[in-house]
Parts: structure tokens; C-alpha cells; sequence
């Protein structure tokens, strides 16, 4: 039985990838002329959030999105959710409508064919160069003036599979407030469970997503940065406790 789960994991594994790399060699020239352009990017994101939904119900992942809280459009605001699987980006792109622009690890731009795409439409952190970190921010300003939003994985990484969250870096919410613009808290209760980092795991089922209500940052400066990250930081692992006590 045993030889028979590690047969399926490889060959899960191997469907993902192909998930992944079809739909973007069939649309290459439509994408490629959609990034041409920062202000077509609304298009391209249209395009990658039909890419992510194909991904998601091609593995058999069912996903359920709960809402305490809707964006509305044409406004500008910093999406932040936990951290635990490849499966992130593309839960995340059919979760929100308003179109929005990844901060993401720069190695990600190394994966063939996906990353040509990644690191032309994302905005790429070396989080060992200060340098690097302080363009994020240039960057990401001149994306929230033209009117997207940002989404930031704010744990700065995947953690061990033992720890349900781990701490919260300041970028977001330094982001935030110098913008002035709403933190929406969003809940991944299943990623871990469903597609993880581990080679050898996941499964189809069900993806549990909470979108918490939003968290103002109105009238704060930066001195606030901290508790608003520890704000945020409570609605999410409170969010993720009690998913696990249903299970």
C-alpha cells in the first residue's frame, strides 16, 4: 500500500508541473504582449487568474472562500495571508478579484517558463540585500499610485510544517501605512494539508480560505508598523486555530 501512496505523490507532482506549464505555452503570445505594458497588466492578471483556477481544479482541490469582508473596486489595498504551499499563489489569485501585484522571493524567477512571467510582473526581494529590500518599496509605490494592490506573504518564507504560523516581517505594514491603505487578513486553512513543500504528500480536497475584515491603517505612522503587525498576525493564527479544532 505504501509503495502505492509514494507512486501517486510522484505522479501528482509531475501533474502539477504539466498543470502549470500548459496553460502558459498555449497562451505564450497573449501573455506576452499583456506584459509589454504596465498599464495592460489588469489584463494579464485577468489571464493568470484563469491560469490558477485551471491549476487548482485540475489537482482536484475544491476551494470555498468565506467573506467577512468585500474589496471594493478600483481600490488599492495589502493582501496578507499565511504561508505553507505552492498552491499560495494560485489560491490567492482566484480568492481576490481586484487585480494585485506579488512580492515574492527573487529565486522563484529561476523556474523554467514560470519564472520568465514571475519576474516580469512581480516584484522580486533579495531579503538578504538591503538594497533589494529598499526597492520593493519604490517599486511597489509606483504599482499602488497606477491604482493595483500588493499582496505580500508576510511570513517571508515557507515554515517547518510544525509551526501553524510563524512571525510576521515588517515590509507589508510599513507598506501599508505609508500608503495608507487597509491590511485585508486572508486565512489558508487547507495548503499544507492539500500540496506542501514535502515531496512526498498531498492529496485533492477541500481549501478552506477566510477573508477576515480589514484592518485600517488610517492616521498611523511608522511607529505603528509593529502592532499592526502583531494585529494581523492575531487574526490569522486565531482564524488558523480554530479550522484546526473543526478538523
Amino acid at each position: 500500500m505504501i509503495v502505492f501512496k509514494y507512486i501517486f505523490w510522484i505522479l501528482y507532482r509531475i501533474w502539477f508541473y504539466i498543470l502549470v506549464a500548459l496553460p502558459i505555452l498555449i497562451l505564450f503570445p497573449i501573455l506576452l504582449i499583456s506584459i509589454l505594458k504596465e498599464s495592460w497588466y489588469p489584463f494579464f492578471f485577468r489571464i493568470a487568474r484563469l491560469w490558477a483556477k485551471f491549476i487548482l481544479i485540475g489537482m482536484g482541490f475544491v476551494y470555498k472562500i468565506e467573506r467577512e469582508q468585500t474589496p471594493e473596486k478600483r481600490k488599492s489595498y495589502m493582501f496578507i495571508a499565511n504561508h505553507t504551499s505552492m498552491a499560495d499563489i494560485m489560491l490567492m489569485l482566484v480568492t481576490v478579484k481586484n487585480p494585485f501585484v506579488f512580492v515574492g522571493k527573487a529565486e522563484l524567477a529561476k523556474i523554467p517558463l514560470f519564472g520568465f512571467f514571475y519576474k516580469r510582473t512581480c516584484i522580486l526581494v533579495d531579503r538578504s540585500s538591503p538594497k533589494s529590500r529598499q526597492a520593493v518599496f519604490l517599486r511597489a509605490q509606483r504599482r499602488l499610485k497606477s491604482g493595483l494592490s500588493i499582496c505580500i506573504f508576510p511570513e517571508g518564507g515557507v515554515p517547518e510544517e510544525h509551526i501553524m504560523l510563524d512571525e510576521f516581517k515588517d515590509g507589508a505594514f510599513r507598506l501599508a501605512i505609508n500608503h495608507q491603505i487597509s491590511i485585508v487578513p486572508i486565512t489558508f486553512a487547507d495548503n499544507k494539508k492539500r500540496f506542501s513543500y514535502t515531496f512526498f504528500s498531498g492529496s485533492p480536497g477541500s481549501m478552506r480560505v477566510k477573508i477576515h475584515k480589514f484592518i485600517s491603517t488610517e492616521g498611523l505612522v511608522t511607529e505603528d508598523t509593529r502592532t499592526l503587525n502583531n494585529d494581523s498576525k492575531a487574526v490569522i493564527l486565531k482564524q488558523l486555530e480554530v479550522f484546526n479544532n473543526k478538523d
